[in-house]
């Protein structure tokens, strides 16, 4: 089964069930060196970006369900990206919308961090789908998560 990255409403993995039963949720993943744009209707796409990343959502998608994520998302490009997922990085499919549309409302945002907080993404995230923004850093919190090493000592 292909693997689907949701980054918009259907990271939400309720109404991702709506869409199709079938799918099955294997939690978030994160889209590194991309950051999220936001369209009137709560549409959303993705541009380069090397400080950034985008959040969502992996499923496993069964083939049947897939013409149906096609047609929500007609004018799309679909293409295949790694995603960093649990378990380490995987190949999955995504829906790419032009970026002619206008700008979103409050509205729209809200219903995107709604969706963000049901897939239970960073609030940091969360903050940034809201305003548009990074997500100012917590004081005393570090830039960068340290790496972390399988040797035992």
């Amino acid at each position: 089964m292909p693997l689907y990255f949701a980054f918009d409403e259907l990271m939400d993995p309720a109404r991702m069930a709506q869409l199709s039963p079938q799918v099955k949720s294997l939690g978030q993943g994160r889209l590194p060196r991309h950051h999220l744009i936001v369209m009137s209707g709560a549409r959303v796409t993705i541009r380069r970006d090397p400080l950034r990343e985008v959040h969502g959502t992996l499923y496993e998608v069964p083939m049947a369900a897939m013409p149906l994520l096609d047609r929500r998302f007609s004018g799309a490009s679909k293409i295949i990206q790694p995603i960093i997922g649990q378990g380490g990085s995987k190949r999955a499919v995504m829906h790419l919308l032009p970026e002619n549309l206008p700008p979103a409302s409050q509205q729209d945002r809200a219903r995107l961090v709604e969706a963000a907080r049901a897939a239970l993404l960073p609030d940091a995230y969360c903050e940034e789908i809201e305003t548009g923004m990074v997500a100012r850093r917590k004081v005393g919190a570090p830039l960068f998560k340290a790496p972390t090493s399988s040797f035992k000592s």
